[in-house]
Parts: C-alpha cells; sequence; structure tokens
C-alpha cells in the first residue's frame, strides 16, 4: 500500500485525498542522478506535501551502476522510477513490479 501512496504523491496524483497510518518509512529510487526530470519528487519533499500525508520519504539519487529494478527486487527501495522497456524485461524475469505511471519527458 505504501508504494501505491508514495508514487500517486509522487506523481502529483490525489495528492491531498491519501492519508496513511502514521509516519510510514517509504524509499524511492531514482532511474538516474539527481537532475531536472526528478525535481517534483523533491519539490513535494521541500513543501512538505509527503509529511502532510504521513509519510516519511527517503529519495535515493540512481547513477549508471544502479539499475532500480535489482533495487526494488532487493528490497532496497519501496518505489522506483524506471522506463516502461526496462519494466517491462524485469516483469519477465520475476521481479513483481506494478506501473502506476509512464510519464514521459517533455519532447519540445
Amino acid at each position: 500500500m505504501k508504494k501505491i501512496f508514495a508514487t500517486a504523491l509522487g506523481l502529483g496524483i490525489g495528492l491531498t485525498s491519501f492519508s496513511a497510518m502514521a509516519a510510514d518509512e517509504v524509499t524511492l529510487q531514482l532511474k538516474w542522478v539527481t537532475q531536472a526530470q526528478f525535481a517534483g519528487y523533491y519539490v513535494a519533499q521541500d513543501k512538505g506535501f509527503y509529511d502532510e500525508a504521513d509519510l516519511d520519504v527517503t529519495i535515493n539519487p540512481g547513477g549508471p551502476d544502479i539499475a532500480p529494478p535489482q533495487v526494488i527486487a532487493g528490497g532496497g527501495a519501496d518505489v522506483v522510477v524506471d522506463w516502461m522497456p526496462s519494466a517491462l524485461a524485469s516483469r519477465e524475469k520475476g521481479v513483481a513490479l506494478v506501473n502506476i505511471a509512464q510519464p514521459l519527458p517533455n519532447q519540445a
């Protein structure tokens, strides 16, 4: 349940309509190093949106040697940011991932 709450909050879906049990700890693993495409997660944290939902969110940056599906499969995160082809390949290998949304970068 924490995965659904954290992902929905991270994506800005139903931000105020969910309430978690007191201070649920949630770890979010980013796909890549901290950069603008992940700003929404950090802004939500900075503005206290996670706190308002009683979530204690830890955001872990990714990098070239970090594979989010491996991190979640190993219990190192509750929620990951990943691209659909990688997520589907992970599902085929037996990783129990649930896709909540597939945001696309601005292609302007």
